[in-house]
């Protein structure tokens, strides 16, 4: 779990890098949306609602730097099924493929624990996540009940 894009290293979650992942993500929700109470539960304890679940947490790092982060959330054990959320790019690391590295490097996780699929949510204004979330092999589908406001697209990985 060690994917280097020439200066960009992927790692896996260590709790140093906690505050990096929220500070990643508020900087990008409260740039289109606002906050909502499921952002804080993840973001304010990402070792309890995400890690301690069996999920997982990659970061980006650009010069030993956090600049990138994605989660697998883990939704059900049998099957197993993940939810991929919480990706975000720092601005200024934007067009380095982060959000494809951190993407692929969980697709690539789900795949190894034989996950059944994986799942997402996200807004229609953010065309080029959705555009990234293709280029990963996400379907869209039609979308249902959402824990956000701001959701109006759902996607799915079958594995």
């Amino acid at each position: 779990m060690n994917d280097t894009n020439n200066e960009v290293k992927i790692i896996a979650y260590d709790p140093q890098y906690k505050d990096a992942f929220k500070a990643l993500n508020e900087e990008w929700i409260k740039k289109f949306f606002t906050m909502e109470a499921g952002d804080y539960k993840l973001l304010d304890n990402p070792e309890e609602h995400i890690i301690n679940k069996g999920g997982y947490i990659v970061f980006a790092l650009l010069d030993n730097e956090p600049v990138g982060t994605c989660a697998l959330v883990k939704l059900s054990d049998k099957p197993l099924k993940f939810e991929l959320s919480k990706m975000a790019v720092s601005p200024k690391a934007q067009g380095k493929q982060i959000g494809y590295l951190v993407g692929q490097t969980l697709v690539d996780k789900a795949r190894e624990l034989n996950a059944e699929s994986i799942s997402l949510e996200t807004n229609s204004v953010l065309v080029p996540a959705i555009k990234l979330y293709e280029k990963l092999g996400f379907k869209h589908m039609p979308a249902s009940d959402s824990a956000y406001c701001r959701c109006d697209t759902q996607m799915l990985l079958e594995l």
